[in-house]
């Protein structure tokens, strides 16, 4: 793998320089992204049939969608008691997306079920655009559009074509970081904020702001405009995590419904707990696979940081991996909650984006694209969450 640099070139964007990239050039970004989810969502759909199993319903009728519906229709103030006596609070839930689904179903004649999914789809292709802004930003036009496609085929895309909040928070993290890229710094706050209200891994987003503005400031200065946008950025998470604390009463409110939940950040215990479990237990060839998953996906980041990339894509892509693995989460939602982490993608992007490999970028992208879908399907037609 090459390391050459994909560096955004310093200084202050020239003034005349574009808006955000012409639909016409995304377009086939856009259009090569939908064409992946399309074969993901059809070999769903041919699986369910088979089985005598509803897709629509894998989409946006399980699991946190459901919990997403019901604080659209109710808002706050519903938990969930189990049998060993944990509280799981729909206050773990950040407030964009239902607020949203409120919204839609409000003004068009549909259920907040299908204002999720829509709302979802549509942020699906505003990611898979602001995902090919920062690519082609960084590395060139055919590199931002293999970028877009890529995060198209990751192995938990299914998931891109769910009513969940991964794709609303993607395509507020890419935009906000093409933003920062480009020196729009109100409006990478003003998303990130958004995306704070979105998703808490939002504060990976919120580092990679600040560490770029601390660059900045170091190198050139600040202007005001980029301190409004540092402090703005991170006003989305805390004002949901003082939104739990008031309505608790307590300042450690929302990291203690987190805790109910499993989610508390436990410095990578469980996941080390569970990899052990596996080299002891009666498959240690499992253990083995998860040390070598966990190992690729580091190695993929030394590749991020051998390739210099931009700061604010270094710092917001470890900032995601570390938030994924340091959870006590189970293991199988940590690749979904790695997949707005973008900028992982974009050395293989780069790799396939010479001349010379069209037909192989073609071959790989079809092969993950099937992969995908298959793995989706299994997953969605299963019984556990993803």
């Amino acid at each position: 793998m090459s390391d050459q640099s994909v560096s955004a070139p310093r200084g202050d964007r020239p003034r005349g320089a574009p808006l955000p990239p012409r639909i016409s050039r995304a377009a086939p970004a856009v259009l090569g992204y939908a064409a992946v989810r399309a074969l993901g969502t059809a070999i769903l759909a041919v699986a369910a049939a088979v089985q005598g199993k509803d897709a629509l319903h894998r989409l946006n009728g399980r699991w946190d969608s459901v919990w997403y519906v019901r604080i659209a229709e109710n808002g706050y103030g519903y938990d969930v008691t189990l049998p060993d006596g944990s509280v799981h609070s729909d206050l773990a839930f950040f407030p964009l997306l239902p607020a949203l689904e409120r919204a839609v179903s409000e003004v068009l004649p549909v259920g907040a079920a299908t204002a999720g999914l829509a709302i979802g789809w549509l942020a699906a292709f505003a990611a898979a655009w602001g995902i090919y802004a920062v690519g082609a930003h960084v590395a060139g036009q055919r590199a931002g559009v293999l970028l877009a496609v890529l995060w198209g085929v990751y192995p938990t895309a299914f998931v891109q074509s769910m009513a969940y909040t991964e794709t609303l928070f993607t395509a507020l993290a890419a935009w906000s970081l093409y933003a920062v890229l480009t020196e729009r710094w109100i409006a990478a706050g003003t998303l990130c904020a958004l995306a704070g209200l979105t998703r808490p891994s939002a504060v990976a987003l919120v580092a990679a702001i600040g560490a770029s503005a601390l660059v900045r400031l170091l190198q050139r200065g600040l202007t005001w405009r980029t301190a409004v946008g540092v402090v703005i950025a991170p006003l989305g998470w805390l004002g949901y995590v003082a939104f739990v604390a008031v309505r608790r009463g307590s300042p450690t409110a929302y990291f203690e419904v987190q805790a109910a939940w499993g989610n508390e950040i436990d410095g990578g215990v469980a996941l080390a707990r569970f990899v052990g479990g596996h080299l002891t237990g009666p498959a240690p060839l499992a253990g083995v696979g998860l040390i070598a998953a966990i190992g690729l996906l580091l190695w993929v980041l030394w590749l991020c940081v051998r390739q210099r990339q931009p700061l604010p894509l270094l710092v917001y892509a470890a900032g995601i991996v570390v938030i994924s693995l340091v959870g006590a989460a189970y293991f199988g939602s940590r690749p979904r909650l790695i997949m707005p982490a973008f900028p992982l993608l974009l050395p293989a992007a780069v790799a396939l984006a010479g001349p010379a490999r069209r037909t192989a970028a073609v071959v790989v992208v079809a092969l993950l694209a099937v992969a995908s879908g298959v793995y989706g399907a299994f997953t969605l037609l299963g019984t556990g969450p993803p």
